[in-house]
């Protein structure tokens, strides 16, 4: 008991540390790809607004600021940010005394220094979020907890520190894609889950509706003409120099790695449930419990396809809207589900439910199969 408390600790300690250091390196390849002209800066001063009244009524308030550089070599130099004129930008921010900001120096034509705000810094207040997240779910879920993040912090190490590397290096986005998955699952499932039975069904069950997931994306994307190119983010890669990365094939990889974000938890719930019947009536046979457990499957199914629907539906949303309004280029509905953007949607929604309904019989079958023989086992041992 004292052996297992010290390990608590030391992880309740040395977790957070070592996350840091594992995304310490992340974010220093991130600041040493980032040019000298654009830095960090703070607002010390509001010289000027101007309120321009549009047509309809509404405002856009221009500011002309003064800025204290504090990284790179603008430390410590005071520059003015010169945000009033003609140009309404409809998406304008309103900054105050305080904000940190992220600037972008140019000179124009005539040499002259302009300097133009990007963004708000807001590192500080996601690292707050971060802590907030990881005390309430160490506080409620306790030694699950703890394990939940620490199987979070090693996926998000697969994903950054192996998928993305090696993709950018221009090997085989699937194939680098499904061994990061595998790796994922089996660390998820055996840091959450502990080194059993029950675990080694989770991992045999996810495994096999991976596969079918897997095939029917390869077919899918193929007949419906997919390029992978649909979303804006990819034309970015384009444009930095990554054209030469097989963008159908990272398609595929992220349909895998989104169906194992929901697959986990309905496969877990379906064993869970078959140990707990077996557990409750050791008598039941083995189509018995496989029964009573699709039973509870079938209501997990449901909530399970609805969420990945609405998750995806939540992040095109702006898009959606735009359609609605059947507005060029998409006149129609059977033209709208016809673009390639809302088609990859599709086919990623509708692959991954596949894949997660599949896992429901997949899964219970499974846990019935070797539960049973389990128990089976253990029942001719005690009589012998």
């Amino acid at each position: 008991m004292i052996n297992n408390r010290i390990i608590k600790v030391l992880l309740f300690i040395t977790v957070p540390i070592i996350s840091v250091f594992l995304l310490l390196p992340l974010y220093g390849h991130a600041q040493t790809e980032n040019t000298d002209d654009i830095f960090e800066a703070k607002v010390v001063g509001i010289i000027e607004e101007k309120v321009l009244v549009r047509e309809d009524g509404s405002e856009n308030i221009q500011q002309n600021l003064k800025l204290l550089g504090l990284t790179e070599r603008w430390q410590g130099k005071e520059f003015n940010f010169n945000g009033i004129g003609e140009l309404d930008v409809i998406n304008s921010n309103v900054y105050k005394v305080g904000d940190h900001v992220l600037v972008n120096h140019l000179e124009n034509s005539d040499g002259q220094s302009v300097y133009y705000i990007v963004d708000y810094i807001r590192r500080s207040n996601l690292y707050l979020l971060a802590l907030v997240f990881a005390i309430i779910v160490i506080a409620i879920g306790k030694w699950k907890g703890l394990k939940a993040l620490i199987s979070l912090i090693g996926s998000f190490t697969i994903i950054m520190g192996f998928i993305i590397p090696n993709i950018l290096n221009g090997h085989s986005p699937l194939i680098i894609g499904l061994i990061g998955t595998l790796a994922i699952l089996v660390f998820v499932i055996y840091i959450t889950e502990g080194f059993n039975l029950k675990s080694h069904i989770s991992v045999l069950s996810i495994f096999i509706c991976l596969f079918f997931t897997y095939i029917l994306s390869i077919i899918f994307t193929s007949v419906t003409h997919l390029t992978g190119m649909a979303q804006e983010e990819i034309m970015y890669l384009v444009g930095i120099g990554h054209g030469t990365i097989n963008f159908k094939g990272l398609l595929l990889t992220a349909i895998i790695i989104g169906t194992l974000g929901v697959l986990d938890d309905v496969v877990i719930s379906q064993v869970t449930s078959a140990r707990q019947i077996i557990k409750a009536n050791p008598s039941l046979s083995r189509g018995k419990v496989f029964s009573m457990t699709f039973e509870v499957g079938k209501s997990h199914l449901a909530s399970m396809v609805n969420t990945l629907f609405l998750a995806y539906a939540g992040a095109s949303l702006p898009l959606l809207i735009l359609f609605s309004l059947n507005q060029p280029p998409f006149l129609s509905f059977s033209q709208v589900i016809n673009n390639e953007l809302i088609a990859t949607e599709i086919v990623r929604t509708m692959v991954g439910s596949i894949g997660i309904a599949l896992a429901v019989p997949i899964s219970t079958f499974l846990a019935a199969y070797f539960y049973s023989k389990k128990h089976a086992t253990e029942s001719v041992r005690i009589n012998n």
